[in-house]
């Protein structure tokens, strides 16, 4: 149908009335009805191919469990082909004799339970500062000598008596999960009274009291009811606290700490007997499946075959990727539950969905969740704050990154301008995938 619309003196615009959508399905029912009756029974369509991108399909998930089952059938030949090949390596009384009969065992044991004087080291300097007996300077002069002990005499030990890399590796990773927490202690101390000062300084002392002990604390549910239960500065100051702090998983210091009602004995054991089994099972691997191909890597290595050493990384990568990933589980699911179980502490967010990253600053922003907390709260807020660029302060706030791997290269030799090289390159890549992700 044609309509003829005129404004005044302007010529006429003829406007078609296009068809509704109604008509257009159906003509094309009348279409298909017709070709279902044609003689020649057609059977052919326009349509895209399943997996071309504008067909829309998206249901993969029998593709993925076929590739499931050439991963099992393709690891259930490589462990057959060790067992064939090797036999039974698997001894967990080597473990035993390993940390007891080694003589470079127990420095690193003495090590551990020499932390215990850095621990009370910084409890009596927090004391020393609330009571007035000593001033920031001198405090903040202490404070470095007890992190600098920290951080120095463990690998000083460690390199100087040849230690075992097993007893050395529990000795570092203990001393710098200790240097955070006590940096995060101090801080949070400091910041209590900072805080408190100010409230003085207002001469408002009988309200903000009750103001400044209502921002320290938190609810905690007992019988059914909100309790409220709270530690304010400096009731904090005492060993209790601090040893509370000190194995509780977690490197941020709160003056209350979110609890639990109760131990779930059930979830207990349940985690216990996992993350006994998987510590089994993680040493069953490397003693079964790691060693054998480490030990059989070292020649063409040494003669500097490049194709030979290229097979050997790629075999070794398997295995190591699986033992990371067990590891993983281990640690932060069943290890990190356990023990917040039985401290009581209530928050269990130890890690996110790191296996969903697209960046590299995705993946260790989401794998690690108490250094990451640790990081943000004492690296990258602070130095905003002081005005240092958002971008700068990301770049510190992912020092982690080298720091893993510095703690591992102090197990084996002193760390070089090269091997420093190598693990500031993490930080080049982090910024190089960041910037692909947010402008490609």
């Amino acid at each position: 149908m044609v309509a003829c619309v005129s404004n005044g003196g302007a010529p006429c615009i003829v406007m078609r009335r296009t068809l509704s959508m109604a008509n257009v399905q159906h003509a094309q029912e009348i279409e298909k009805k017709e070709r279902r009756l044609a003689p020649d029974c057609p059977i052919h369509k326009p349509q895209d191919s399943l997996l071309s991108g504008s067909r829309g399909w998206t249901n993969y998930r029998g593709l993925f469990n076929f590739c499931i089952i050439l991963l099992i059938l393709s690891n259930g030949r490589v462990a057959l082909e060790n067992l064939i090949k090797y036999g039974i390596l698997v001894d967990p009384a080597k473990w035993v004799r390993l940390l007891l009969h080694d003589p470079g065992s127990w420095p690193p044991v003495y090590i551990t339970f020499g932390l215990n004087f850095c621990i009370l080291f910084s409890l009596w300097i927090e004391k020393l500062i609330s009571a007035g007996r000593i001033s920031d300077v001198i405090a903040r002069n202490l404070q470095v000598v007890n992190f600098s002990l920290i951080l120095l005499v463990p690998p000083v030990v460690v390199l100087k008596w040849n230690c075992n890399p097993l007893t050395s590796s529990l000795a570092l990773a203990c001393a710098t999960i200790l240097f955070l927490k006590l940096v995060s202690y101090h801080m949070v101390n400091h910041w209590c009274r900072q805080q408190r000062a100010e409230l003085r300084r207002l001469k408002r002392r009988s309200s903000s009291e009750s103001l400044f002990k209502a921002s320290n604390g938190h609810f905690n549910l007992t019988n059914g009811h909100k309790k409220p239960v709270y530690v304010s500065y400096p009731d904090n100051l005492n060993l209790n606290d601090i040893y509370y702090f000190v194995f509780v998983p977690t490197l941020c210091y709160e003056l209350n700490f979110p609890r639990s009602a109760r131990i779930r004995k059930r979830f207990l054991i349940r985690r216990f007997l996992e993350s006994l089994l998987l510590l089994q099972l993680i040493l069953a691997l490397a003693q079964q499946w790691l060693v054998p191909i480490m030990k059989n890597s070292l020649r063409p290595f040494q003669e500097m075959n490049f194709p030979a050493m290229l097979e050997r990384l790629l075999k070794l990568a398997v295995p190591n990727i699986l033992i990371w990933l067990l590891m993983f589980y281990w640690f932060f699911h069943s290890t990190l539950n356990t023990i917040a179980e039985i401290m009581k502490f209530a928050d269990r967010e130890f890690y996110r969905d790191w296996w969903n990253a697209e960046t590299v600053q995705y993946f260790w922003q989401n794998w690690n969740i108490p250094v990451h907390r640790w990081c943000l709260r004492h690296l990258y807020k602070p130095l905003t704050a002081r005005g240092m660029s958002k971008q700068l302060a990301c770049i510190w706030q992912n020092w982690n990154i080298p720091v893993h791997r510095w703690c591992l290269r102090h197990l084996y030799k002193p760390l070089s301008a090269r091997g420093m090289s190598k693990q500031l390159a993490c930080i080049h890549v982090f910024l190089i995938s960041a910037f692909f992700h947010e402008y490609l």
